[in-house]
């Protein structure tokens, strides 16, 4: 069926082809009048198609797009489409260029984003600098440690079709090792730096507190991927890029240090220092036993910190979550880092509706996003609507359990490109602002290509195919071995049953798309 589905969206990508031609367009073409502090003519009209975050469903009324609407000029549309819908619709909004909006921004590159920009249904940004003045100003000016964010946006051809995030990734899915500080000073605890000491720390733990977990895993195999560092720079359990060797790997086949972080989780899991259901425990049952001193070190989310802190206490005023530093293996090779998983996957696109003077209208809209008065605006809004200045510095106007998400639409989808980081830090409070450095500092600092990487439909499909298959071994027998289900002493066996696996297959389509961006 996948198969069938990659046919189907190349045939139609071939009429959009024939429909679109090149989307070029130059600024003699769309030459006419802009309202002064406006980017589009009064009477154009844009249409924006957005996805809707379910955590932050789209509202009309949010502050952030008055705000845009207002700063764009003319009439901006726009239409909302709930993520969890957005696979079904895209192929159909992409059936011919009558059905194109003139801005698309998405949680993420869509399936098949590739063949598309291929065929020429997307404008490539590095084609168009007379309309992206402020976006080149900015990214031409960052320095070189920060290009990653622009460069991970790059197609097979080396130009950019989805535009770029900057200033998210000091809070989006930044992770590291989080601790009950208050509980280790306590009992005059100190927090572990290797494996070892995370295990004897663990038992002490259980000791003073019989009915908890105090490794409190969750999410079955993803957190392996998450400290994989910890064994091994950048090791995950499945496909992942291996900086050090330059090389595409599978890790379960990595005998060694496979074996050793297993080999650790039956341990904890043994000895009931970590919950036996990690693998199945559901979101509310974990925050439940972390939140009620059964749980107390975790590989985790930088916003846990926050969510934990301001719920317990409630009951508990010297309840503290905090950051330590990553606990690293004996085998020598591992780092005191988690991996890096801390990039915005949602981004603007561009489809060729063939107009000029719409692609024209719409590459000012994106490129407003990277101004200086673009990013003050989604950022923080207006002084005295959504932030005041207190002691020199701006304060969001909040009330109690309010977001800036929720109640203003701030960071919500399609809201924003270029964002000011120190908004990013007063969104949230100050003890869990101040871990993020510090975090950062402990975060492996190149992003695994498999968070990124574009595939063509045809290769999407065997890919989906053949981690599929893949998958089922691995996590079957890895969560075995972990649980007690296998013996470790079968080890060897399962190393040989993966060599009948497509994994070189998987990794040999990897490594090709990887070889076009890098």
């Amino acid at each position: 069926m996948k198969r069938i589905i990659a046919l189907c969206l190349a045939s139609v990508m071939l009429l959009v082809l024939a429909a679109c031609g090149g989307g070029n367009v130059t600024s003699s073409e769309v030459s006419y009048d802009i309202p002064e502090g406006k980017q589009i003519p009064d009477d154009a009209v844009l249409d924006v198609t957005i996805t809707s975050h379910a955590s932050w469903p789209y509202r009309e009324d949010w502050k952030v797009w008055e705000y845009i609407k207002d700063a764009i000029g003319g009439t901006v549309n726009v239409n909302a489409i709930p993520a969890t819908d957005f696979a079904t619709k895209f192929p159909l909004i992409m059936a011919a260029p009558d059905t194109f909006p003139d801005v698309l921004g998405t949680g993420s590159k869509p399936v098949g984003f590739p063949d598309y920009c291929a065929q020429g249904a997307f404008v490539s940004l590095d084609d168009h600098p007379e309309f992206l003045p402020d976006y080149n100003s900015f990214w031409s000016g960052l320095p070189e440690e920060d290009q990653w964010m622009k460069n991970i946006r790059k197609s097979a051809d080396g130009k950019v079709y989805f535009a770029p995030i900057y200033g998210m990734e000091r809070c989006t899915n930044l992770r590291g090792w989080l601790y009950r500080k208050d509980i280790f000073e306590k009992h005059g605890l100190e927090t572990p730096g290797t494996m070892d000491e995370l295990y004897e720390v663990s038992k002490k733990l259980k000791e003073l507190y019989p009915t908890s977990y105090p490794f409190s895993l969750r999410s079955g195999l993803t957190n392996i991927n998450v400290m994989g560092s910890s064994w091994k720079p950048n090791f995950h359990y499945n496909v992942y890029y291996d900086f050090e060797n330059e090389k595409w790997s599978y890790g379960a086949r990595e005998d060694e240090v496979m074996f050793s972080i297993v080999e650790f989780l039956k341990k904890m899991v043994d000895e009931k220092l970590s919950p036996a259901d990690f693998f199945t425990i559901n979101a509310s049952t974990w925050e439940e036993l972390v939140s009620t001193d059964r749980g107390f070190i975790m590989p985790e989310y930088q916003t846990r910190i926050d969510f934990f802190n301001s719920i317990a206490r409630a009951q508990n005023p010297e309840f503290t979550i905090s950051v330590m530093k990553p606990p690293v293996s004996g085998n020598e090779s591992g780092i005191a880092m988690v991996n890096k998983y801390n990039h915005d996957p949602t981004g603007f696109s561009i489809p060729n509706t063939g107009d000029a003077a719409s692609i024209a209208n719409a590459l000012r809209y994106v490129n407003w996003f990277y101004s200086d008065e673009g990013v003050e605006t989604i950022s923080w809004g207006r002084k005295g609507e959504t932030y005041e200045i207190i002691d020199g510095k701006k304060k969001f106007i909040l009330g109690e359990g309010e977001t800036v998400n929720s109640l203003y639409g701030f960071k919500s989808h399609g809201t924003y490109l270029r964002v000011d980081p120190t908004m990013i830090n007063e969104a949230i409070s100050e003890e869990q602002a101040a871990t993020t450095d510090f975090m950062l500092e402990h975060t492996y600092p190149n992003l695994d290509p498999t968070l990124y990487l574009e595939f063509s439909a045809e290769d999407s499909a065997l890919v989906a195919d053949y981690e599929t298959s893949i998958r089922t071994v691995v996590e079957e027998n890895i969560q075995k071995f972990i649980i007690g289900q296998r013996p470790l002493s079968e080890w060897d066996s399962f190393q040989k049953e993966l060599e009948v696996l497509p994994i070189d297959e998987l990794l040999a389509i990897y490594d090709a798309a990887y070889s076009k961006v890098k």
